[in-house]
């Protein structure tokens, strides 16, 4: 039996095992068995056979367990069902069946009769419908089974059509890698064609297309592209809806994917014709650019959309493009450019001047000619705008106009517009934004080389722009004469003198000095001439402008080489070795010499120290800019360590002027110490020497070569056994156990010691230094300072008469720093709290031996008391500041934030504790910004939660301070004033970090305020005796003294003020309020905030809150005294001026 008959034989029930045999002969490559080659082989009569058989074999299964049921039996595990039919069988014989019927397509071939093909394929196509998720390969088999149907064009092509595009389509959003559902969803398209876009049953297929849009890969992918641009052509009404969608997509597009949304939509207008480009254009090209006409300019999409109608301006040249845009621009774009907003004509001036000219190309030459040239007076009018940013857009069209068409416009056209940009517009005093504008897009000009011959006549002009009082005017000016430079249209130093350039250099920033090096750099360090050359320019530079010399050479490295700068250096020392006299070893400069013997002998420069001293400057910024450069090539580093450290010595001798000195200290500070051991070992020795009193510029220098050098600790040796013999009691040990000692004998100087370790602590450099010595001498300098406190007592304890030493300054510096000295350990300290130990054993100190100088005194004390409360306050404030800082860098933990807000309240109970207001704010600002709100209310509402007591305390203390700046405001006036201006910037931040909480109890603090307030202002309104004393306060300035101090500290910010307001309602709300005169304080209250403008909202918010309480008194006022008659029509009348927002 050959095989064709054989496999027709097993096409049937009965021998369905056989069939399943075949096909997976077929599957196995090893086998030569081939269905679709075995079909070919049939006769017609066989085929038709083997079809109808197929389609019984179908049925019967099918029956017996429909699709629906497969994923059922699949569950079950073969255990008992209804039927005795494995699912897995039936789903082999369906997969049979549909490998069958995709190589009966292959071969069919026309007059063959194929109904009982149909049929599988309709049984085929009911099953793919109802298939589970699981069976992708079965899938994909009918599938393939249902697009071949419909290319191959057959009977009800329609319905396999659509069911093999819809699955495409779906798949492509499902798979990670859909480029090839997308491919075979491109040779479907035409499927769209037989669809009714109307109908409910393509609803689902209609939002999916509108997905594809949604999709990057589509539009990365060149048969997704050519599929979106397809939808376009589908139905005239669809077009709209996916214009729709992709606007609302828009702002989440990135600009890649603008691009290829602008290519789709220019392919789709190409492509189009009759209704269907006029839809098109109109709905989707004129909208854009109506879009890009209106939109603010911060709008997230403007940017996309100038970028979508921007490309269509791009492929202006061709008929179709100008006459389309000469269409749609017609009735929008003149009237755009005269409308009454700034916006809209700036936003019309870019788009018409990028598709300039707009005109008709089928039109005649003269009328074209004639709209050109209304069009170009249309440019210069925008040019004169009066809005600033009209005039910039108009700059930048007017430049990309020339730069485009320099060679088509009348030479007078071009001559008027340069000359209108560089002698009015570069001068435009109502705005740098012109004039910046005007600089920027000359360069674009300059890109044009016909432009050079008259740009080079007109530029020099604009030479004084280099000193525009806009630093934005003059980066642009110089970006300007780099472009100029780079394309050779002039002698940028005929447009700007050299001189103005080196003064600007000297003073300017560093966005524009660097412009400035970037110009000048190959004119003073030429790299390709001769290193004699490089020294004669820098010589030349520094003659010129000593400052313009050091900026510019602290840019060099951005230009060159570290060999080059290593080499200029080296040449510079050459230079300075000629300055030398005749005393000095002359062997270094031959070998200078010999090294050089190409070149021509060194620069002299006789005894000009001016210049000594700058070319030693530009020595000390070289080698700092290759620093790293020279760390990272020992062999270089030690080369230049060498070199330099031969002539060091000399250097010192010779050039003793002080200009010389700073930088040759510097000098040394880069090398290591046995590179200039002179100058290394006398370095101590000039500390010492020093006097109290001594500016930094004597010392900073010094220290620094210490630090660099790994000598911090001999510092820190000298500064602990100053302070050590300077502390009294230290000294008559010192005296008498004094030995002989064959050394430098200097006198304590303890004022000094503290100004040396302040500097240390105060760079960071030198402070990781001091830090990198270890716990044990840092401890012993910890300890020395702490002794310090017992001077500070004694000077508390001292009479007017009797002055102790050492002196109160040095003693409250030396406390000053000890604090500081344990925070910076306390941050480097790994683990444990030792030094916040420290600092509450210091805060216990205050608490115990200071506070009590902040106490009244008594008539015998007056005097030593008037000296020991300000001392007192002194010293509290000192410590508070300290203990600011550690909670400012995160430090504290809740038991040092609980001990210094103990300190802080018996501060405040002492007598003159308000002295310590502005000390006592930033600790309370500090702790509480040390916690965030958290959205879980109930922990912050259990009691014992650490940091609900914490913010308790806070709040509490807070409370105590406003108490004492009213206190003070009545005892005594004007120290009250001034207290209240001392802590304004204190109220400030603590309200800042305050208003962040809506949850006790640092929400009362806003309840504290606000009562504070109108107790003053009802208080000042009860006092009122006569009508004309009715007036309402119209600014702070017209409030009582502590409420403007603090309605002042609340309107400076706009999240405050909104919290503060909100408290104002709630207190109306519950009723705490009911008394005329504290509601006329509340409108007096509301009146201020209205004149700010600030917060409208929880403003009418309060005034709608007092309107429900005022008319309450409206009755029973007209029968009282005349006064609060008054009061109550002054309140109605300022009520109804806030309510009319």
């Amino acid at each position: 039996m050959s095989k064709r008959d054989a496999f027709l034989e097993a096409a049937r029930e009965e021998s369905v095992e056989r069939f399943l045999q075949f096909i997976q002969l077929h599957k196995d490559k090893a086998e030569p068995f081939d269905v679709e080659e075995v079909v070919q082989e049939m006769s017609r009569d066989q085929r038709e056979a083997l079809w109808g058989r197929l389609d019984s074999l179908l049925q019967r299964f099918l029956q017996e367990l429909p699709p629906e049921r497969w994923e059922e039996g699949r569950e079950e595990g073969g255990g008992e069902v209804e039927s005795a039919v494995d699912p897995k069988h039936v789903m082999a014989v369906v997969d049979g069946v549909a490998l069958v019927a995709s190589a009966s397509l292959k071969v069919l071939q026309d007059g063959d009769t194929y109904r009982a093909l149909l049929k599988v394929a309709h049984k085929l196509h009911t099953v793919l419908a109802s298939l589970p998720i699981s069976e992708a390969p079965l899938q994909l088999h009918i599938h393939t089974f249902c697009e071949a149907w419909w290319k191959k064009g057959l009977k009800k092509r329609e319905q396999f059509g659509r069911t093999a595009f819809l699955i495409s389509l779906q798949k492509s959003f499902i798979l990670k890698k859909p480029v090839i559902e997308i491919q075979r969803l491109w040779s479907l398209h035409d499927v769209l064609l037989s669809l009714d876009y109307t109908s409910e049953d393509n609803k689902q297929i209609v939002d999916l297309l509108l997905q594809c849009f949604h999709r990057p890969i589509y539009m990365r992918n060149d048969d997704g592209k050519r599929f979106l641009v397809f939808l376009f052509s589908w139905n005239i009404n669809f077009i709209w809806v996916i214009h729709g969608t992709i606007k609302n997509q828009l702002e989440f597009y990135n600009k890649t994917v603008t691009t290829h949304i602008t290519e789709i939509y220019f392919r789709a207008w190409k492509k189009a014709s009759g209704d269907f480009l006029e839809q098109i254009e109109i709905l989707c090209i004129q909208d854009f650019m109506q879009c890009a006409i209106l939109l603010h300019r911060a709008s997230p999409v403007h940017g996309k959309v100038r970028q979508i109608v921007s490309y269509f301006h791009t492929r202006k040249g061709c008929n179709k493009v100008d006459v389309m845009l000469h269409n749609l621009y017609k009735p929008i774009l003149w009237k755009a450019l005269n409308a009454p907003n700034f916006e809209v004509r700036a936003n019309a001036t870019l788009l018409f001047t990028e598709a300039f000219p707009v005109h008709n190309p089928d039109r005649t030459h003269e009328h074209i000619d004639d709209t050109i040239q209304r069009q170009l007076d249309t440019i210069m009018a925008l040019l004169e705008d009066p809005h600033p940013a009209v005039r910039s857009n108009a700059t930048l069209g007017v430049c990309k106009i020339l730069a485009k068409c320099w060679e088509v416009l009348p030479p007078t056209i071009i001559t008027d517009f340069l000359k209108k940009l560089v002698n009015e517009m570069s001068a435009d005093a109502s705005s740098p934004d012109v004039r910046c504008s005007v600089f920027k897009c000359l360069t674009i000009v300059l890109d044009n080389g016909l432009s050079h011959p008259l740009l080079e006549k007109l530029l020099p002009t604009l030479k004084y722009s280099l000193h525009d009082s806009s630093e934005k005017v003059r980066t642009a000016f110089l970006d300007m004469l780099l472009k100029v430079k780079a394309v050779r249209a002039a002698k940028f130093w005929d447009v700007s003198n050299m001189d103005h350039l080196l003064a600007r250099l000297a003073i300017d920033s560093q966005s524009v000095s660097k412009r400035i090096v970037d110009l000048l750099f190959k004119s003073f360090f030429p790299v390709n001439e001769t290193e004699r050359e490089w020294c004669c320019r820098c010589v030349t530079l520094i003659q010129m402008n000593p400052m313009a010399a050091r900026r510019f050479y602290q840019h060099a490295y951005r230009h060159t080489a570290p060999t080059n700068i290593i080499k200029m250096m080296l040449a510079i020392r050459r230079v300075l070795n000629s300055c030398i006299q005749s005393d000095f070893d002359m062997t270094e400069i031959d070998d200078s010499i010999k090294e050089n013997s190409a070149e021509a002998a060194p620069v002299v420069l006789g005894k000009d120290m001016a210049v000594v001293s700058g070319l030693l400057e530009v020595v000390v910024i070289l080698w700092r800019s290759v620093e790293k450069a020279l760390k990272l090539n020992k062999e270089a580093q030690k080369y230049t360590f060498a070199k330099f450290g031969n002539v060091m010595s000399k250097y010192f001798q010779t050039f003793e002027d002080e200009r010389c000195t700073v930088p040759l200290v510097q000098l040394a500070s880069f090398m290591p110490p046995a590179a200039v051991p002179t100058f290394s070992c006398s370095v101590l020795s000039r500390l010492k020497r020093l006097e109290p009193g001594a500016v930094p510029a004597q010392y900073s220098q010094l220290l620094d070569c210490m630090c660099s050098w790994g000598q911090t600790a001999d510092i820190l040796e000298l500064v602990t056994e100053w302070l050590t013999e300077a502390l009294p009691k230290q000294r008559e040990k010192a005296n008498a156990s004094r030995k002989v000692r064959i050394q430098e004998t200097v006198e304590a100087k303890p004022d000094l010691a503290l100004v040396y370790l302040e500097y240390l602590f105060s760079h960071t450099s030198t402070r990781q230094e001091v830090m990198r010595l270890g716990q044990k001498p840092l401890n012993q300098l910890l300890t020395v300072l702490g002794n310090w406190k017992s001077v500070l007592h004694t000077h508390l304890s001292s009479t007017a008469d009797d002055q102790p030493k050492p002196s109160l300054e040095t003693a409250l510096k030396a406390f000053l720093l000890q604090g500081r000295l344990g925070a910076h350990l306390q941050h480097d300290a790994s683990k444990g709290r030792d030094y916040l130990l420290s600092l509450q054993h210091t805060a216990a100190w205050v608490a115990e031996r200071v506070l009590p100088f902040l106490a009244n005194s008594t008539n015998n004390d007056e005097e030593d008391s008037e000296k020991s409360q300000p001392l007192a306050a002194q010293i509290t404030e000192s410590f508070l500041t300290v203990c600011r800082d550690v909670l400012l860098v995160g430090l504290g933990d809740e038991e040092f934030k609980g001990q210094i807000l103990h300190l802080c309240s018996l501060v405040l109970v002492s007598e003159a504790g308000f002295l310590c207001i502005p000390a006592v704010l930033p600790i309370l600002k500090e702790v509480a910004a040390s916690y965030v709100p958290d959205d879980n209310k109930q922990d912050q509402e259990n009691q014992e939660d650490p940091t609900t007591v914490i913010l308790g305390v806070v709040a509490n203390i807070f409370q105590k301070v406003i108490e004492l700046l009213a206190r003070r405001l009545r005892k005594e006036p004007e120290e009250g004033k001034q207290l209240c201006q001392s802590a304004v910037p204190g109220l400030t931040d603590f309200l800042q970090v305050a208003q962040t909480w809506d949850t006790a109890p640092l929400s009362g603090v806003f309840s504290t305020v606000f009562a504070v307030i109108i107790v003053e202002m009802r208080h000042l309104i009860q006092k009122i005796t006569h009508p004309e004393e009715v007036i309402t306060p119209e600014s702070v300035e017209d409030m009582p003294p502590l409420s403007s101090i603090l309605l002042s500290v609340i309107l400076k910010s706009s999240p405050v003020s909104r919290v503060f307001l909100t408290e104002v309602s709630s207190s109306l709300e519950s009723e705490a309020i009911s008394n005329l005169y504290e509601l006329a304080a509340i409108l007096h209250v509301l009146s201020v905030i209205k004149h700010t403008g600030q917060s409208k909202a929880g403003l009418k918010s309060a005034a709608t809150s007092v309107q429900q309480q005022l008319h309450k008194h409206a009755v029973t006022s007209s029968d009282s005294e005349d006064i609060q008659r008054i009061i109550f029509e002054s309140s109605v009348k300022t009520l109804n001026e806030i309510l009319d927002l």
